[in-house]
Order: structure tokens, then C-alpha cells, then sequence
């Protein structure tokens, strides 16, 4: 399965999107604490495969913490989306708005203003209407906690009113539409301010399966450390879901997730399934299906705050060991393709790739002998343990993965095999997802602490959110600590015009950085991991008609999807 944070996750929180393999799997706000348990399903999973209840595997993430706070970093899959909705969602897999909270926006003033009209008949789910207030209330908290505003929308606004009951008014310091649409109006997920004014900061907040207060298309019911339940929230404002429960059972692996998906127990999953024709497919060939697209880049980040890892020769001879054919066939079992230089998901992206781009930046290839020869100029030596070394300091490093996702620790070995043969030593670290997100993203202001790591990107309509997230001194998923005041200002260029002919000129300057400099390695082209079982509800995205991003981990989009299936007849 995979990740994705922005919209920390798609989102928000997750715009952002995830592997888990369960690769990789969820978004940034999913992850939940606790050890590992027995690889056996839940008893919540075995019986609730019926006409009135839907089975969800977003991802595994091992027992469950009671957290459904939108601004927390590993609340509980569901948290964005079934309970809490952001005024739009912007699908990156077809490109369409779906109004949820707002009903239309428009911009002025060269793009500094920015006006929503709301939803009149959006209620929550304790029976208090929803207003303008509560957007002004969710924005103002964001700015006086900064530590919940994990996309930096005060880096970007001036200020957020009211106009009456019903629409908002954003000021920007300066343009910037894709940021606006991305993060303000598809990736913040409102909260009713008369709960939350007196929580303090949000990021804080303690919410449980008890108090958590929404106005999306279900409202929780039930919750252990094994497995927790949603129902229809009766007063969703487009009516209460046909389905009646969404079940969500706890998993400690693939492997036990796997055989539930392919028993039937799971209906909705996003699970990296090796053979999946054979494991799952065929097990029921008429109700079973599955699409695993290209999604977003795999990247191995290094942690530019490591001395040795800030050096680009380094870097350079990382990237030129790795065999990323291996890491596509052996880990990923051929479901995903390797990496181009430039990060771009091809063929998706291929609008985006500059026509001028040398031949040495479209595509990678290993080469050892290189990668020595450019540590040798760097001025490093092997040591008495074979490894390369400068002053003292041993090119050997950890290389974090989560614990369970077993195609990324797969490609952990895979790495740290293809390392040493080039006097790299790598020690593969494999946490369990909260400790993994706490190393890679402990807020803002915290400095990460690990060397190297694998993880997914940010994705949005164009390359602009996962470069800028990457990249930009303020995006919200530069793990790797990147900092270059040209590259900011390339952003600022491409998102003050809407003229595509300036945007491509941009990108093709970040596309021949990104390729050069390696701030981060790509490594694969994250497949978008979806499976379905349609024998009791129908109205899934299928390949023919592929009507939103079909990841249970891009919560808002999972959502809507449930919202819209019915039950068959």
C-alpha cells in the first residue's frame, strides 16, 4: 500500500498519498502506535463480510491508538475524509474538484484573494450547524499553533474573515494558486470551533473514538485496539450512505492482510499483493479485481544534515550502485517501474518533461566502477573494514523502513547489498510506522533524525506539489532538509502566473536539478495500490471507469468513494 502525507496525505493533514507493500501504505495521518500482534485478522474482519457492513485495509499498521485528530501525525485511517472534510478535493488521478464543504471559489486581485461560498446545509454530527466560523476558527488555530499548520498555509496567507455566514475570504501575501487550491482549500480539514476552542493546540488535542465531532459521510461507533467501526452519519448533508458500517480491522503484516483480502473478508484494500492473480484474483474471479496505476515517486531521501550525506559525491556514487531494475522485479515483484532522474512519474507526467533533457537525466544506470571513481576524486579511502572514508568518517549509514511494509523491506536489503559492493555499509532499520514518521517528519522546527530513508512524495495535478513539498525551503515534505533560494524563487514563478508556457520552463529548470544535484535518489515509480471485492456493494472505480483515485489511503477521495457505493440488490 502506500503513503502519501499531503494533503498531509492527501493531506492535510495526505495530500498526500502512500505505499505500503503493504509497501508502503496510507498517508502521513495514518499510521497508528503499538507493537506487533498475531498475524491473524481481527474477529471484527471475519464477520462483518455482509450486504450492510464494508471491510477497509488502507494499510497495516499493526493495533490501533484511540486518535482521531485531523492535526495529529498518526491519527487513525478514516480520521480525514469519513469524519473530517477540507472545503474541496482536487483528485490528482483525473483532475476533477469535488465540492464537499465549499460549493465554489474565485480568485481576484491577481490571485491575493480568494472568496468561498460555503455549504448552507452542513451539519455536525452533534447537531450544530456548520459555518463560516468554524473555517475562520480552523485557519486562526492554524496560525496560532504553528506547530498544526504541517503545510504552511501562514507562510503563504495574510489573513482569513468571514463574510457573513456562509463565505470566507483568504488574503495571500502573494499568488500562489496551486498552493491555495492544494493545501487551503483541498488540504485543511476543518473542526467545529465550538468543540475546539477549548482544546488548545490542536496538534494536541485529545480526540478519541468518543469526541470526535465531524461532518463527513460517517460518524465513528465502536473501538478496540483490533478494530474500530464507522456507520452512516444521518446528517451527512448529501444523505446517509447506502453503506451502513465501515469496518476496520487491525492486520500485524501483508501476509495476514492478504489471505483476509483474498477470503472475502476485506472488501476495500490497498495492499502490495504479490501474484496477485494467482492470490487474489483468482480466488474469486468475478467479484475479486484490483489497479495498481503509476502514482508517485519512490524516493530514497538522504538526510542532508549528515555531513557526508550533503556531499554530492556521495550521493552520486549512492545513486549509481543501486540497481533499480532489481528493486522493481525482486521488491516490488514488477509492479513498479524504476525511477527516472528527474522524479517525474512517467508516462502520467510525460506533458511535464522538458524535449531538451540529455539522455544521462532521462534514465538511470548502474555503474560501480563510477561510483568509486567519483568517491576516490571526493578524496575518500577504504579502511581497514572496507568501507570508503573521509577524515575518519565511514560512508555507513542507517536506512529506515517501516516494519511489515514488506516490498520497501525487501528493497532495503536489495539497497544495502548494492551499496557494499561499492564500500558503502548500510544497516537496514526497519520501526514500526509511528516511530518510522516520528524519525522522518517529527514537526516543524525538529530536525529529522536518520540517515537515510525510503518514502513516498506528495502528488497533485502537476509536478508542482511533489517538487514543492520536496523542495521548497517551506514544503511541507522536504524530509531531506533541502534549502536553495534559487529553487524557492523558481517556485514562486511558476505558481504567480497561470500562463502553462512560463509553468513548463520552470519545471524544466527544477526537472535538470533534481537529476544533477540529487537532493533526494529516486527510486521507483510508487504504484497506486487498490483492491476490490464488488460482490456486496458496487460503484468501485474500475480500469474502464476510473472516476477518482481509488486508494483507500487517500482519505478524502476513500471517502467519497464509500459515500457513493450502494449495496447490491
Amino acid at each position: 500500500m502506500k503513503r502519501s502525507k499531503s494533503n498531509r496525505g492527501w493531506v492535510a493533514a495526505a495530500v498526500g498519498l502512500a505505499v505500503v507493500g503493504v509497501a508502503g501504505c496510507g498517508a502521513a495521518n495514518t499510521s497508528a502506535n503499538g507493537a506487533s500482534h498475531s498475524s491473524a485478522a481481527s474477529p471484527g474482519a471475519a464477520s462483518a463480510s455482509s450486504s450492510s457492513v464494508l471491510t477497509v485495509a488502507p494499510n497495516v499498521t499493526g493495533t490501533f491508538s484511540d486518535n482521531f485528530n485531523p492535526f495529529s501525525t498518526n491519527s487513525m485511517p478514516g480520521t480525514l475524509g469519513n469524519i473530517y472534510e477540507t472545503l474541496f478535493y482536487f483528485d490528482n488521478t483525473t483532475g476533477k474538484q469535488f465540492n464537499l464543504l465549499g460549493t465554489s471559489f474565485h480568485f481576484s486581485n491577481g490571485g491575493k484573494i480568494l472568496t468561498v461560498s460555503l455549504r448552507k446545509n452542513a451539519v455536525w454530527t452533534d447537531g450544530v450547524p456548520f459555518t463560516a466560523q468554524d473555517v475562520v476558527f480552523t485557519f486562526e488555530d492554524l496560525k496560532k499553533y504553528p506547530d498544526a499548520d504541517t503545510n504552511g498555509v501562514w507562510q503563504q496567507l495574510k489573513s482569513v474573515q468571514a463574510d457573513g455566514k456562509y463565505t470566507v475570504v483568504f488574503q495571500f501575501a502573494q499568488p500562489n494558486i496551486p498552493f491555495a487550491e492544494q493545501y487551503v482549500l483541498g488540504g485543511t480539514y476543518i473542526v467545529p470551533a465550538h468543540q475546539w476552542k477549548s482544546l488548545g493546540d490542536p496538534a494536541k488535542a485529545k480526540i478519541t473514538h468518543l469526541n470526535a465531532i465531524g461532518t463527513g459521510p460517517f460518524k465513528l461507533s465502536s473501538f478496540t485496539t483490533q478494530d474500530y467501526q464507522f456507520t452512516a452519519n444521518p446528517r451527512y448533508y448529501g444523505g446517509a450512505p447506502e453503506v451502513k458500517t465501515l469496518n476496520y480491522p487491525a492486520f500485524a503484516s501483508n501476509s495476514s492482510a492478504d489471505l483476509a483480502l483474498a477470503s472475502g473478508q476485506i472488501q476495500y484494500a490497498g495492499i502490495n499483493i504479490p501474484n496477485v492473480e494467482k492470490t487474489f484474483v483468482a480466488a474469486d474471479p468475478a467479484h475479486n479485481h484490483y489497479l495498481f496505476p503509476p502514482n508517485e515517486p519512490v524516493e530514497l531521501y538522504p538526510n542532508l544534515h549528515n555531513s557526508l550525506l550533503a556531499m554530492l559525491p556521495v550521493r552520486e556514487a549512492i545513486s549509481l550502485a543501486i540497481d533499480r531494475d532489481a528493486l522493481s522485479k525482486i521488491g516490488e515483484t514488477g509492479y513498479e517501474k524504476p525511477a527516472v532522474p528527474t522524479s517525474l512519474v512517467l508516462p502520467p507526467q510525460s506533458s511535464w518533461l522538458d524535449p531538451s533533457l540529455p539522455a544521462s537525466d532521462r534514465a538511470f544506470a548502474v555503474n560501480d566502477a563510477k561510483a568509486v571513481q567519483i568517491l576516490q576524486k571526493a578524496g575518500f579511502r577504504k579502511d581497514q573494514n572496507g568501507i570508503f572514508a573521509l577524515h575518519g568518517k565511514e560512508l555507513s549509514f542507517n536506512l529506515l523502513t517501516v516494519s511489515g511494509w514488506s516490498d520497501w523491506d525487501e528493497d532495503a536489503l536489495l539497497i544495502k547489498q548494492q551499496l557494499a559492493k561499492v564500500g558503502i555499509a548500510v544497516n537496514v532499520q526497519e520501526e514500526q510506522f509511528s516511530a518510522y514518521y516520528s524519525a522522518i517528519d517529527p514537526g516543524p522546527g525538529q530536525t529529522p533524525h536518520y540517515d537515510l530513508a525510503i518514502s513516498w512524495t506528495n502528488v497533485g495535478p502537476t509536478p508542482y506539489t511533489t517538487y514543492y513539498d520536496m523542495l521548497d525551503s517551506h514544503g511541507s515534505f522536504n524530509l531531506e532538509g533541502y534549502r536553495n533560494a534559487q529553487v524557492d524563487q523558481w517556485f514562486n514563478e511558476f505558481s504567480s502566473t497561470t500562463d502553462s508556457r512560463v509553468q513548463h520552463q520552470v519545471m524544466y529548470r527544477i526537472e535538470r536539478l533534481v537529476a544533477s544535484q540529487l537532493p533526494v535518489i529516486p527510486l521507483l515509480d510508487g504504484a497506486l495500490w487498490y483492491e476490490y471485492n464488488d460482490r456486496h456493494f458496487t460503484g468501485f472505480p474500475t480500469a474502464n471507469n476510473l472516476w477518482i483515485n481509488p486508494a483507500p489511503y487517500t482519505y478524502q477521495a476513500a471517502a467519497i468513494i464509500m459515500d457513493h457505493l450502494k449495496p447490491v440488490k
